[in-house]
């Protein structure tokens, strides 16, 4: 077994002896009075310690809480992290222990970050120019002819991923920058994703940063598509090996082209992405699961969103038979979103450390909002190749 020091409550005063135990592990010391004296003050505002120990890095506070278990951590994640540490409160053979820890550093490998960019911009460009209706084979120099489309749609997905990566380093969780996906479909990427580490502080801090990506890319989705419409569009000219379809556009874009004064016809590249952004926000706005949706709706109401997670993959299943076999078109997009929606809402939704505190009327307000925009992304018929 490991080998524990006990340290009694009356070592951890501010005014402290200067024999203090320290730990060695590579470049970095670990010592474990100097941590207790610095954390020990949080500590005991909410949970009554009446012996320490410590194990390496590990330290162990028993005691009892002042209130109850959940505060325990809710108080102390926010000072806690400012000195690089994490707690878990546990109750173990009839009494609670606080186990504290240096948090791991770890250095992020942003070149990943930049050879995907790199290699989603090229993958996003040749789909482009293809669109444009270039041979490559023949031409391979007139792939720049998508680069508009690049543009395009890379401002889409990335103005949707850093909206999320700055909200949640503005609530102190740690995140990865985004990560591009190149991919061998119609655009030639899959989308974006970022990594966050650690819990989630509160509800106000889940739901800021679950809105925060589709309202910037529903934004930037929007302007791209004011400025697709307003480009010149050609008849297309397409190559034999290209699968070409016809999109079903939603209200929203609709309203766009009504203003613009563009009736029907064929989409420039930039409109197009325009489109993917508002399927993409529909998507990630369907709230099941830890989706955008699911977390804009654990936020705003709490435990009670797991009944609609719960439903939401089974309507998905409904709207893609209805369209199946009501409408006799594909509605295959829909069967795979509910199957998907299936397993990924099947784990629940971890719960935020500050769970009991409700959102602003005005928060809610905008998520309401914000759904009824995403609604507005919504077609039965997104796409169907053109045979």
């Amino acid at each position: 077994m490991e080998e524990k020091e006990t340290l009694s409550c009356r070592d951890v005063s501010p005014k402290m002896t200067q024999e203090r135990k320290t730990y060695t592990k590579g470049y970095e010391k670990f010592n474990a009075e100097d941590t207790i004296s610095r954390l020990y003050p949080f500590i005991v505002r909410v949970f009554d310690v009446y012996e320490i120990q410590n194990s390496g890095e590990v330290l162990y506070f028993y005691g009892t809480p002042k209130n109850d278990e959940e505060t325990v951590t809710e108080e102390l994640w926010a000072p806690f992290q400012q000195f690089g540490f994490g707690c878990t409160l546990k109750h173990e053979l009839g009494e609670y222990v606080l186990l504290v820890a240096p948090e791991k550093q770890t250095t992020e490998k942003i070149w990943v970050n930049l050879v995907l960019f790199i290699a989603t911009f090229f993958t996003t460009m040749i789909s482009g120019a293809l669109m444009f209706g270039v041979d490559l084979i023949n031409e391979p120099m007139q792939v720049f002819r998508g680069l508009s489309f690049t543009l395009a749609i890379m401002t889409v997905l990335g103005s949707h991923e850093m909206a999320h990566y700055v909200m949640a380093r503005y609530h102190g969780m740690k995140t990865s920058l985004p990560y591009f996906i190149p991919f061998p479909t119609f655009i030639g990427t899959i989308g974006a994703i970022i990594r966050y580490k650690g819990p989630v502080p509160s509800r106000k801090a889940l739901f800021d940063v679950g809105i925060a990506g589709p309202l910037v890319g529903l934004i930037m989705s929007i302007a791209v598509t004011f400025i697709g419409l307003n480009l010149e569009t050609s008849s297309p000219n397409p190559l034999s090996n290209i699968m070409m379809f016809n999109l079903g556009l939603p209200p929203l874009f609709i309203f766009i082209q009504n203003l613009v004064g563009v009736e029907g016809g064929n989409l420039h590249p930039v409109a197009f992405a325009g489109w993917v952004g508002m399927f993409i926000t529909l998507l990630n706005l369907l709230p099941a699961g830890q989706l955008d949706g699911g977390h804009m709706l654990r936020a705003m109401l709490g435990k009670k969103a797991e009944s609609i997670s719960f439903l939401m993959p089974r309507i998905m299943f409904l709207i893609g038979i209805y369209v199946i076999y009501w409408l006799n078109e594909d509605g295959f997009i829909w069967v795979f979103w509910a199957l998907f929606l299936w397993a990924f809402a099947a784990a629940g939704h971890p719960s935020p450390l500050q769970d009991k505190v409700e959102l602003d009327r005005r928060r809610l307000l905008l998520g309401i909002i914000m759904f009824i925009l995403g609604l507005l992304c919504f077609t039965l018929i997104p796409f169907k190749p053109i045979t």
